[in-house]
């Protein structure tokens, strides 16, 4: 037993060379050798919106050219955002055209650092180098105006996903939100005759159906007639954290036929039923009990009081990259390995998992998953190979 206690440290001690362990060391090599494909990031918002340079290394946010490289991100879809209320007086398309504009900027003035793809061509002749690729993905079919000929116009600056709603429904689909009953009450669900339209022309003009954020009849009703795989850009498994932006199994089912992929969110409130809980609690039908307990001062006192302890709160529920594996786990179990990617949403989100805090902690989630016995295929498959299937069968 001595013999064999000794040879069992000694594999520990080998196990450990430069204080990390070896499949650690292995996910490292591994991960920036594989090609990485985020789906959504909201940074180009906060540039906008901001003023951040995202060619320089910033303090703030979760993203930037260096945390970028850091991470390993080969290909980047860049969101398009706009709420439900315009930021111009000229309109969500005008939104979008400027958040379009700033990215162009960006890849005109720093050339050595980013650069654009359209095409799954573009993307295997530009990635891997020092650069990183940049694909627009536009986040809510409000921003077409219902006018087709300003959804053609979003696809030849370069548009290669439309999410068909964001929370907010449109006069031709309904969201997630809204079919849930927790927003807007709806006369009807699903796409329209011009909804099915856009869906038409999206294929016609080899951009991805995203069906994140959508309601489950609009979701279904564009399952019906796109003739391409469809992305889910930044969801994740509703069975694990049932919530109403996440996928249920029927409905992964569905993807996996029609040969589409679902990307993980990292959102914690899409991860983890604990820490939806813990929101529900501070912000929910029960606040103003919670807020009670610091009703002893006055109330600018004891709303800031009340603030810091519902931030502390919920900095204590966030999930770990362990959780977000889970939900890998449960997509693979269910549909299998060809049909999960990465979405992590970063800059879009107020709170991020322990472990992922920004764009340059995604090696830590290629070790979870090669210590969770995901072999080297798998792996490079969720990193970017299944999207990048997704990507050629649309724009190839």
């Amino acid at each position: 037993m001595t013999a064999y206690r000794s040879l069992f440290l000694l594999l520990a001690v080998i196990g450990m060379i430069g204080g990390a362990p070896l499949h650690a060391q292995k996910g490292r090599g591994l991960h920036h050798r594989a090609l990485l494909v985020d789906t959504h990031n909201d940074c180009l918002s906060a540039q906008t919106l901001a003023g951040r340079d995202l060619s320089q290394p910033l303090t703030e946010g979760h993203s930037d050219y260096y945390r970028f490289k850091k991470g390993g991100v080969d290909v980047q879809f860049f969101s398009v955002f706009t709420g439900e209320t315009a930021r111009s007086p000229l309109g969500y398309y005008h939104d979008a055209i400027t958040e379009i504009d700033s990215l162009n900027r960006l890849v005109l003035r720093h050339p050595e650092q980013f650069n654009f793809a359209t095409s799954y061509r573009e993307v295997r002749q530009r990635a891997h180098r020092r650069r990183v690729v940049a694909m627009i993905g536009v986040e809510g079919g409000h921003m077409i105006e219902s006018d087709l000929q300003k959804l053609d116009s979003l696809a030849a600056r370069g548009m290669r996903y439309l999410t068909l709603t964001w929370n907010n429904s449109t006069e031709w689909a309904t969201s997630a939100r809204d079919e849930s009953g927790a927003g807007a009450v709806l006369s009807k669900k699903g796409l329209s005759d011009f909804g099915k339209a856009v869906v038409r022309r999206l294929n016609q003009l080899g951009v991805i159906v995203d069906l994140s954020h959508v309601g489950e009849q609009t979701f279904y009703d564009a399952l019906a007639i796109t003739t391409k795989p469809v992305l889910l850009t930044h969801s994740s498994a509703w069975s694990l954290c049932p919530v109403f932006r996440n996928a249920k199994d029927e409905q992964l089912l569905a993807l996996q036929k029609n040969g589409g992929v679902i990307c993980v969110n990292f959102y914690p409130a899409f991860i983890s039923k604990n820490f939806v809980a813990q929101q529900r609690y501070w912000s929910g039908p029960g606040k103003d009990s919670v807020f009670a307990l610091f009703s002893k001062v006055d109330t600018a006192q004891a709303q800031q009081q009340w603030q810091l302890a519902m931030a502390a709160a919920l900095d204590k529920a966030r999930p770990g990259i362990a959780d977000v594996v889970d939900h890998i786990d449960h997509i693979v179990k269910l549909i299998g390995i060809d049909h999960v990617g990465l979405g992590a949403d970063f800059d879009g989100i107020g709170f991020v998992p322990r472990g992922l805090e920004d764009v340059s902690s995604y090696p830590r989630l290629t070790t979870a998953l090669l210590a969770r016995g995901y072999s080297t295929s798998d792996i490079k498959k969720i990193l970017g190979k299944n999207v990048l299937r997704v990507v050629k069968a649309n724009c190839p």
